[in-house]
């Protein structure tokens, strides 16, 4: 309960700052306010107004808040979801436009419009959803969402991702046109309001991942529908341990387990992109829309809490199994654009298939091919595991395994495919130590493979917090260091991945983070999440280390976010002045496991009347049975052999009284074995 009257008390906070400071021309930004025009004031249609022939619904933006004091029709504290709020807003006719923080709602007569200069930039101590009503044109497909969509002021789709551009007088409009569109499912659309045009795209900011889908453009107001299908049948969330979202769309109370939380997020009415359970209070669970992708626009938009952990959406998978004659096919749709590859999990670089950006891709796999190695369990069943991995060398935390099974009825001619996945983390770890360091002189530098607050690490599984640690050994040392070239490899196939260039500037910082001063220059650390190669377990890293006097110059790394926009980011990777130019090697290795848990149970079942490739199926039955009828055969003549063999013996040499081995006894017990 500590927390959440701590978020509680944020809220108020800040809402009262909100309509009292902001309304008097202040801000809630810690920077430096940019120079703004007097708010545009735009009073909207209502439902009791003529004027809205269509329906009538809400625009959602995060981020921002309304500030007009003299225009507060009503404040509800203690409203814990924004439906809830949009709702007030919705039955009271003269409401037009509301600012919700988790345990507030602040209803306006008036509203900023479509003017993003009447709204203020609100991201501390926590960030504000604006919502506005708007009028749309019949013809939506019903949908249990609150808003119909949501806004992002100053940024645009890029000519990558786009697949319509069409003018339209104002951003509702835009809006709308991609809401209703036929002749693809679009999911988002930009808004130029200086030359009038709408571009629209089959792909959102959750789907686009770390795609260029964006680009920051001050004329442009991006939207994202609200209502879009996606597949449902698997969903992966990924655990953000230490830090929790400071809004929410819904807070509830006396929730039992993280399974109910987890259940009251698939079942929302919303998409919910992530939770938190027990994190904010004993048994609250807390849902929102909005994940890592969708808040790049935010600045800190979580809590660092220790030991709570929210938990965002990765993906959503729909996988369908078709057994074949000789072969299985794997159908995957996810609800991300994937770009990666597909491998069975024994046999990760013969039996593997690259995915360009897409979200449906299919896999083969033969019976009878030594490169996939498909399991034979038995007559007519067959599995095999394979891994949907995302990056393109390493295995990380988002990747999903499968267990595909398929079962051939040789009497009957049934058909079954089942699917079973799991990425579930086993309890027990391996802990075979795997540990080596180097130890160089002038000064002294070690690597070491630790957690986020520096203790020694040996083992670990793929998604755990960790952090290469690089550090002075000589207590008053003169020097600091900085750190570049930093490459890890796998000592198997001589896989290896650069993770800091040669400016000490992360290449991928969904693998590793910019280098970091932990003690002065004397300690740096590189924080990252476990991964591994998929043929070894073992990681080895190594990195040129400099020393310099009398301080390393950090470096300005260009770093792209979730939204495609490239942001700077300070990385002690670059030497003011070296020692004669002294370069240390550096190295260390680390056992890494991965979460993948293949289940060997089937799920569901699919009965077919004949399977593709029936002629290869039936073939197969008519050579079964032929070699069962040769196998009995063989066996006959063997029995025949031995029993003439026995009755001649039995001729010579003088047989036991009837009542020890009787005709009758022995004819039966031949049958008996005959028929087992």
């Amino acid at each position: 309960m500590y927390f959440q009257r701590l978020i509680l008390t944020l809220v108020l906070l800040s809402t009262l700052t909100s309509t009292a400071v902001e309304g008097q021309g202040g801000t809630r930004r810690r920077q430096k306010p940019a120079k703004r025009q007097p708010p545009a004031v735009t009073l909207l249609s209502t439902r009791n107004e003529p004027d809205c022939n269509g329906e009538e619904t809400f625009e959602l933006i995060t981020g921002f808040v309304y500030s007009s004091a003299d225009d507060i029709i009503d404040s509800q504290i203690g409203t814990l979801q924004l439906s809830d709020c949009i709702d007030l807003c919705q039955e009271n006719p003269q409401c037009q436009a509301l600012n919700f923080e988790t345990g507030l709602c602040v209803l306006f007569r008036t509203a900023a419009g479509e003017n993003s200069g009447g709204l203020a930039v609100s991201q501390f101590p926590v960030f504000t959803l604006y919502a506005q009503k708007v009028c749309l044109p019949p013809g939506r497909s019903a949908c249990p969402t609150a808003w119909a969509y949501e806004t992002v002021p100053g940024l645009g789709l890029t000519g990558l991702f786009a697949s319509e551009k069409r003018p339209a007088d104002s951003r509702t409009a835009c809006a709308s046109m991609c809401i209703l569109e036929s002749q693809f499912k679009c999911r988002s659309a930009s808004f130029n309001a200086a030359s009038k045009t709408c571009t629209m795209s089959q792909i959102d900011r959750n789907m686009a991942g770390r795609k260029k889908l964006l680009a920051i453009r001050s004329d442009d107001d991006y939207m994202e529908v609200s209502c879009v299908p996606k597949p449902e049948k698997m969903c992966e969330f990924q655990s953000l341990r230490g830090r929790i979202l400071k809004t929410v769309d819904a807070v509830f109370q006396d929730v039992d387990s993280a399974e109910e939380c987890r259940s009251r997020c698939s079942n929302s009415s919303f998409t919910c992109y992530s939770y938190d359970f027990m994190s904010a209070g004993e048994k609250i669970c807390r849902l929102s829309h909005h994940s890592s992708a969708t808040l790049a626009h935010i600045q800190e938009p979580y809590l660092d809490i220790e030991n709570a952990t929210t938990h965002e959406m990765q993906s959503c998978y729909q996988i369908t199994v078709e057994c074949r004659g000789n072969e299985m096919l794997a159908k995957i749709s996810t609800s991300t654009l994937f770009d990666g590859k597909v491998y069975a999990k024994d046999r990760p670089n013969s039996c593997v298939m690259d995915v360009r950006n897409a979200t449906d891709f299919e896999m083969i796999l033969p019976y009878n091919d030594v490169n996939c190695d498909v399991v034979q369990d038995g007559p007519g069943i067959f599995s095999s595991n394979i891994v949907i991995q995302h990056h393109d060398m390493i295995v990380t935390s988002a990747d999903l395994g499968l267990a595909l099974h398929c079962k051939y009825d040789l009497v009957n001619k049934t058909v079954t495919n089942s699917l079973i996945s799991g990425l579930e983390v086993k309890g027990a770890v391996d802990t075979a130590e795997f540990f080596q360091e180097t130890v160089v002189e002038s000064p002294n530098v070690v690597m070491r493979v630790t957690d986020r607050k520096g203790a020694d690490i040996f083992t670990a599984q793929v998604g755990d917090n960790l952090a290469l640690r690089f550090e002075i050994t000589d207590k008053n040392t003169p020097y600091e260091i900085f750190v570049r070239d930093l490459v890890a490899m796998d000592g198997q196939d001589n896989s290896e991945i650069l993770l800091l260039d040669e400016n000490g500037c992360a290449t991928d910082p969904t693998i590793m983070q910019s280098v970091v001063q932990v003690d002065r220059g004397v300690v740096l650390q590189a924080p990252f999440q476990a991964f591994k190669f998929p043929a070894s377990d073992v990681v080895q890293f190594r990195a040129v280390v400099t020393p310099c006097l009398p301080t390393c110059e950090a470096y300005q790394c260009d770093v792209q976010g979730f939204d495609g926009v490239a942001r700077s980011e300070i990385s002690y990777g670059r030497k003011k002045r070296a020692v004669q130019d002294t370069e240390i090697m550096v190295a260390q290795s680390v056992h890494i496991t991965d979460k993948f848990q293949f289940a060997s149970a089937m799920q569901e079942e699919v009965e077919v009347e004949a399977a593709e490739g029936s002629c290869s199926s039936f073939t197969g039955v008519v050579v079964a049975i032929a070699l069962f009828l040769l196998a009995q055969l063989v066996l006959l003549m063997a029995w025949s052999y031995l029993w003439h063999k026995k009755r001649a013996t039995k001729q010579i040499d003088p047989s036991p009284p009837p009542h020890y081995f009787g005709t009758t006894s022995s004819r039966t017990s031949s049958t008996t074995y005959l028929s087992n």
